[in-house]
């Protein structure tokens, strides 16, 4: 294929979507240092003010606050602190979708936020679906193929004829050459780790990919098993009846007998004694499983993707996975995630995923500030009249 094609694929590829890579790309990296920013400039929300306490408020005593607060048919999903003396976080998506930070030692809410407010939530609701929902979500998958044309477009355009290629780059002659040689040679230096950013970024972005990976496999994919049939009295039962209050492990007023959520959360340590809860995804209905996401040793996920799912009815354990026992699309997650965030890696891992993000936007901008500057250049040189 002749270069000039190359160059016009590279350039009107750019101009069409290269807004939402540069978007892309700057957000993720300005939330490698706006996530502990914020600790550092909200820390009412992310450190308990009393102090670390030896004992934990029952989560079933939580889940009846929250519930009272934001109405019977919120779902909630907690997220238990890491380490002494970090708050509680519970994610609300019900009337009003935001997270409320608690003191985990006594239950007393130290503050709440809405979904979209903060710098890194506005941040992250950009990166992450364009603050377009679901569509957003897939529109950058299928921008993440633009990018692949774009690095492929443009190393066929870099490439040298001999070998090694100088990858020098000049800052004393003046914007032009220098953002040219930040964009030609930046583009090929980054350009297959900004590949592997994109790629992951795309998964994570959209749940299809998984399916197709695991249809590929030939495995079947790992679903919430469905509850068994329902005891007798069930069909009574209305969605979302009260729990118990807290402390009383089971409804004792004439209804079905429901456990608490701390007994759910017991019977999915018991499955994975040497795991620790990450994510308590609750639901008011009591027509499908409930399901508990634990952190084992060996698992890379920061968040853990081993999960149990529980009878919310009876707490039995109706079906328990590690993460490396779920199908291949869902297992994947567990090394895609970490490495798009850079947490796989540690402090190192996540200030070379700011530098890739911050690239990606540089070059982006680069590209269409050359694309303007030799536009207007060569409108500059046309004789008056030669346009016309």
């Amino acid at each position: 294929m002749p270069r000039r094609v190359w160059l016009a694929c590279h350039r009107w590829v750019a101009l069409i979507l290269g807004g939402i890579l540069i978007l892309s790309g700057l957000t993720g990296g300005l939330l490698v240092a706006a996530r502990p920013l914020d600790r550092l400039l909200h820390p009412e929300y992310f450190v308990v003010e009393s102090g670390a306490g030896d004992t934990a408020v029952p989560l079933e005593s939580v889940r009846r606050s929250l519930a009272e607060a934001f109405g019977p048919d919120a779902s909630l999903t907690f997220d238990p602190p890491d380490k002494a003396g970090d708050t509680l976080q519970v994610r609300v998506r019900g009337g009003w979708r935001g997270t409320v930070y608690l003191d985990p030692s006594t239950g007393r809410e130290q503050g709440r936020r809405a979904e979209n407010e903060g710098v890194a939530a506005v941040l992250y609701q950009l990166h992450s679906a364009l603050m377009l929902g679901q569509m957003g979500k897939a529109v950058l998958a299928w921008v993440a193929l633009a990018y692949l044309v774009l690095m492929v477009s443009g190393l066929v355009i870099w490439w040298p004829r001999k070998w090694p290629p100088s990858l020098r780059m000049v800052f004393d002659k003046g914007t032009l050459r220098a953002l040219f040689d930040v964009h030609r040679q930046g583009g090929a230096i980054l350009a297959v780790f900004l590949a592997v950013s994109v790629a992951t970024g795309a998964y994570l972005a959209w749940r299809p990919i998984g399916g197709w990976i695991t249809a590929a496999s030939g495995q079947a994919r790992v679903v919430a098993p469905k509850l068994p049939g329902l005891v007798a009295g069930m069909a009574a039962l209305q969605t979302g009846m009260p729990r118990p209050p807290a402390g009383m492990p089971l409804m004792q007023a004439g209804m079905l007998q429901l456990p608490t959520l701390d007994a759910l959360a017991a019977a999915a340590r018991a499955t994975f004694p040497d795991g620790e809860v990450g994510f308590i995804l609750y639901t008011p209905r009591l027509d499908r499983p409930l399901a508990i996401r634990m952190r084992v040793p060996d698992d890379p996920h920061p968040n853990g993707r081993s999960t149990v799912w529980v009878d919310p009815r009876d707490g039995r354990v109706l079906a328990a996975h590690r993460w490396n026992e779920l199908d291949p699309g869902t297992r994947i997650n567990s090394v895609i995630y970490p490495l798009h965030t850079g947490e796989l890696g540690g402090p190192a891992g996540e200030a070379i995923v700011a530098v890739l993000g911050l690239g990606l936007g540089a070059l982006g901008v680069s590209g269409l500030w050359l694309w303007w500057r030799r536009r207007s250049l060569r409108r500059q040189r046309t004789p008056a009249g030669l346009g016309v």
